[in-house]
Parts: C-alpha cells; sequence; structure tokens
C-alpha cells in the first residue's frame, strides 16, 4: 500500500490488518509515556485547504506519537490565498522532504492527483476531499463498530476478526458526505449490511450502485431493522447554500423525521450504539439526550481516530521495516 486515497481501495485483508495495528497503537496510548520512536526522522506534512479541527490534530497527533517530524500547512495565510496552485505547492514540500502528506480539499479528486502526479515522492493520505471520500474516518468508525460489537480488538482472538452479520443505519445529509460514501464501501468489504436513511432530496444519485438498501423512513429502520449502530451525518448547511438550499422544508421538518431523539433513542436494542463523525448540530440531527447518552460512543471516536492514524501512518512509512510486535510490547 503506497497510498490511501479511497475506502475502495482497501480490500478486506488490507482493511483487517489497519485494524489489527490500530488496536496494538491503542494499547500503546494507556501508558504513561505514548510516544514510540517508529517512524523518528520521518517528516509527516498535514495539508489542508478547508477547515478542521479533529481530522487536523488527530493527524498531527499520530505523527507525533511515532516521533515524526510535523509541518502543518493551511490555506488561509499561505500562498495559496496568492493563488498558488496545488502542483507548486506540492513542489515545495517535495523539496522539503516530506516522506507523507495528508491532505485535505474542498475538490473531488485531489488527493489523486497529487499522489499520481509525480508531483511528490512520498506517501498520500486523503483526509477528506470535497465530497467524494474520507478513508481514515471510515477506517475509525469500523475500529470503534468491531470493538462494540465484536469484542476487544485488542484481544487475540478479535485479530482478523471482520464486521459479518452487523447492520448499519447511516443517517441524513448523504448527498454531501464523504464520510457516508467511505462508509458503506470499508463496511461492505468487511461484510456488514449498511441502510442509508435519508429524505429523497438527500440520496444521491446512483445510490443503488453503492450495495446498500436505502429507506426514507428512519423509524422503520430503528424498530424493524434493528440496527446494531446508529451513524448520524451531519447537515452540511454550507453545501447547501453554495447549492441554493431548498433540500428539505425547515430545521423543524428535518428533525421530525431524521433526527435521533430520546423517543427513538429508546426503540433502539439495548445493545446499539450511537455515532456521528462530528461536529454536531445538536437538535438538528441529534438531540443532547442521544448525544450525551451511555449508548453514544462519539467521543470515543474522536480518540480511536488517533491510534487508526497512527496504524496508517506506520503501515504506509515503516511497516516493511519496523517489528510491529516489539512496539506493541
Amino acid at each position: 500500500m503506497k497510498h490511501l486515497l479511497s475506502a475502495a481501495d482497501l480490500d478486506r485483508s488490507e482493511a483487517i490488518e489497519i485494524l489489527d495495528t490500530a488496536a496494538q497503537m491503542a494499547a500503546t496510548q494507556s501508558r504513561e509515556i505514548k510516544k514510540l520512536p517508529t517512524l523518528r526522522g520521518r517528516t509527516v506534512v498535514n495539508l489542508f485547504f478547508e477547515d478542521s479541527t479533529r481530522t487536523r490534530i488527530s493527524f498531527e497527533t499520530a505523527a507525533k506519537r511515532l516521533s515524526a517530524d510535523v509541518i502543518n500547512f493551511s490555506a488561509k495565510g499561505s500562498s495559496v490565498s496568492k493563488g498558488e496552485s496545488l502542483k507548486d505547492t506540492a513542489l515545495t514540500l517535495q523539496a522539503m522532504g516530506a516522506d507523507a502528506v495528508v491532505i485535505r480539499h474542498q475538490s473531488s479528486g485531489a488527493p489523486h492527483t497529487l499522489a499520481y502526479a509525480g508531483w511528490t515522492s512520498g506517501a498520500v493520505i486523503n483526509a477528506g476531499d470535497g465530497t467524494h471520500q474520507h478513508p481514515t474516518q471510515a477506517l475509525l468508525d469500523a475500529f470503534t463498530i468491531r470493538r462494540h460489537l465484536v469484542g476487544d480488538s485488542g484481544r487475540a482472538d478479535v485479530a482478523g476478526r471482520d464486521l459479518a452479520g452487523l447492520h448499519v443505519a447511516i443517517v441524513g445529509d448523504v448527498l454531501h458526505s464523504r464520510v457516508a460514501r467511505s462508509n458503506v464501501q470499508l463496511l461492505h468489504t468487511l461484510g456488514a449490511r449498511v441502510t442509508l436513511v435519508a429524505p429523497p432530496t438527500l440520496v444521491p444519485v446512483g445510490v443503488g450502485s453503492w450495495g446498500a438498501d436505502v429507506s426514507y423512513h428512519l423509524d422503520e429502520v430503528l424498530t424493524e431493522g434493528r440496527p446494531d449502530a446508529v451513524m448520524m451525518l451531519r447537515v452540511q448547511r454550507e453545501r447547501m447554500s453554495m447549492a441554493g438550499g431548498g433540500f428539505f422544508p425547515s430545521p423543524l421538518e428535518y428533525t421530525r423525521g431524521y433526527g435521533l431523539d430520546a423517543r427513538r433513542l429508546a426503540a433502539l436494542p439495548d445493545h446499539t450504539i450511537v455515532m456521528h463523525p462530528g461536529p454536531m448540530n445538536r437538535g438538528l440531527e441529534i438531540s443532547a439526550d442521544a448525544a450525551d447518552s451511555p449508548r453514544a460512543v462519539i467521543v470515543e471516536q474522536v480518540s480511536n481516530g488517533v491510534a487508526v492514524r497512527m496504524a496508517v501512518l506506520y503501515l504506509l512509512l515503516a511497516g516493511e521495516t519496523t517489528n510491529m510486535k516489539a512496539v506493541g510490547e
């Protein structure tokens, strides 16, 4: 694996290898000294053309925990704001000796261009491109689901296990969500069944080819489908405003039809976990009762993101030369 650009690029064995490695990384983070020497001397560049808090800080933390040098690049206040192209920015980073570039970009396909245009010799990791892909988010979501519903993924008897037999409901703004696309692909690869739930206006054209079921009735999916995990998607009002709006009558109507509240939470099976990629619109797609309930694993998703991104960086930059058993001890 030279780059990580799309969840669709991972086969079952590759995905499980990342999850198993993340479990070992997570185990090291319970120590008093969390830092590992694995990537000492390597340079990781966080190249963010879109605003981000969780993903950028998570990648920065992951790289530093592996002892890599980290360069944070934000388009705002840089030469990009003066008109510099992605190519010239990439060539500048290449000259600085970047071993890996973590890129978030507003244009779908930008990470693929960076990886294959010959502008960098380092590994490229897609941290979100337009409405296209967000593979590490899908990986951390799968890691969280496996830890709760398959078992402690740090145990030897869980290593190598996939998510076969589980049912995951992904609810909300599917149309604008790179998280939904990536999750459907990865969960399908890992053997889970996925149901997408959204109003018709927020279901993408061609969703039938995704390999997921589609429903417009949240209550029916929650009560009859009995999902093992319910993932609520953020309503991306900023993308809706760019497209002219008009995707649902009002916030109140959306919440009534597709929001996870206390009533719907009570209808779920006792083992079902509640997820959200963040940031949340409390009171819109998810109520405070649901977001703060004991079955919500939203904060845990953030901490798991560090372990998963440590695993990705390790496997891309040091996996062939470092003994992971020694790292995990």
